[in-house]
């Protein structure tokens, strides 16, 4: 019974209206990413589901059950916070079997999951070592141990690997999607890392000043972004954006730049009728650009190459078009010289067209 439903939910703080009317629907077994940067509401989202903050409207659901009202402890919910918030002078062991005592529960159904936990987590050796003695990794697997010996079908995580340096990251990136294949349970998870958005989730809600911008599928999140916001915070680096106005007769739409160059855009998928002399951004990935060997269809946008950096296994690219700056991701032998004139070739069905004045995707 691990549903999670939002419904209606007003979170404020004084005169500040973080959430209005918020409505989310989490299945049973999704691993659910709220996405967004630092206040967007993703925090108060979660800490509103477990019961650590009031709510001024709406309910919230957890299993068929109605816990608007309920303390944290009745909520059958267990949480990872970015800060370990271990008991310093216990050990593992203690750390993990703590919260069971409180809750009376039986000495051998303890032994019993916590056993099965240190050994879900593979900290079975650490078990009389004290925090102080852990690495950071560690002490965060055994924080993610104290919400799974609760034996819940909801966990929620508040950014758990922020504290954590990138290799440790990515391993503990690894475990936490093992780990939810293994127990099936649902997972709603926090985090400003699109990395770690787009590698764990089910899909993934982007937010933004209090509001779920879309919620989809990571896939769909990163190819066809619901308007320039989601298109430019997804992607590292960040989605080109050239602006121009769209071009449309005998039809064929084209887009002419503001250096009064046109380019065609055959074969994007319009979600309605494009417009002739619509102000509109072009929106093109670093990745879906190719400088020497273009693809059937393409287009291509003229370009000088003002910095060339050296990445390993692929080289980041990067030169303007007016006053926009473009990035192109190549292949390390592919680089041409700074101050080269380039056409930087792009498919326009694998692109993706905003409104001007309003952001939303055309």
């Amino acid at each position: 019974m691990g549903q999670v439903s939002v419904r209606g939910l007003d979170v404020g703080f004084g005169n500040l209206k973080v959430l209005t009317g918020l409505d989310l629907e989490v299945q049973e077994g999704e691993f659910l990413v709220l996405l967004g940067p630092s206040g967007c509401g993703k925090s108060t989202l979660l800490n509103a589901i477990a019961g650590l903050l009031d709510i001024s409207g709406g309910q919230i659901w957890i299993g068929g059950d109605n816990v608007t009202w309920k303390e944290p402890k009745d909520r059958h919910i267990g949480m990872v916070f970015q800060s370990y918030a271990l008991y310093p002078r216990m050990s593992v062991e203690g750390n993990l079997s703590f919260g069971l005592q409180m809750a009376k529960v039986p000495k051998a159904e303890i032994r019993k999951r916590v056993t099965a936990a240190a050994d879900l987590l593979q900290i079975q050796p650490l078990m009389k070592r004290r925090p102080a003695e852990l690495s950071g990794g560690q002490r965060q697997r055994v924080a993610i141990g104290r919400a799974l010996v609760r034996d819940v079908a909801v966990f929620l995580f508040d950014e758990p690997l922020s504290n954590l340096d990138a290799k440790l990251r990515t391993e503990l990136r690894v475990e936490l999607k093992k780990l939810h294949m293994k127990l099936g349970s649902t997972m709603i998870y926090v985090t400003h890392d699109q990395i770690e958005a787009l590698t764990l989730a089910d899909r993934v809600a982007v937010m933004h000043n209090g509001v779920i911008q879309q919620l989809a599928a990571p896939q769909e999140i990163y190819r066809k972004p619901v308007n320039r916001f989601v298109a430019g915070f997804v992607g590292s680096p960040a989605m080109n954006f050239v602006e121009g106005k769209l071009k449309a007769a005998n039809g064929t739409v084209g887009m002419q730049l503001l250096d009064g160059s046109t380019i065609s855009l055959a074969g994007y998928e319009f979600a309605g009728t494009p417009g002739d002399g619509r102000s509109a951004v072009l929106g093109v990935r670093p990745e879906q650009i190719e400088i020497v060997t273009p693809q059937p269809g393409a287009s291509a946008l003229p370009l000088t190459v003002s910095v060339v950096e050296p990445m390993g296994a692929d080289t980041l690219v990067w030169g303007a078009i007016g006053n926009e700056i473009m990035s192109m991701r190549v292949e390390p032998d592919q680089a041409p010289a700074i101050g080269a004139p380039i056409k930087a070739h792009f498919i326009p069905s694998q692109a993706s067209l905003f409104d001007s004045a309003t952001g939303i995707r055309i």
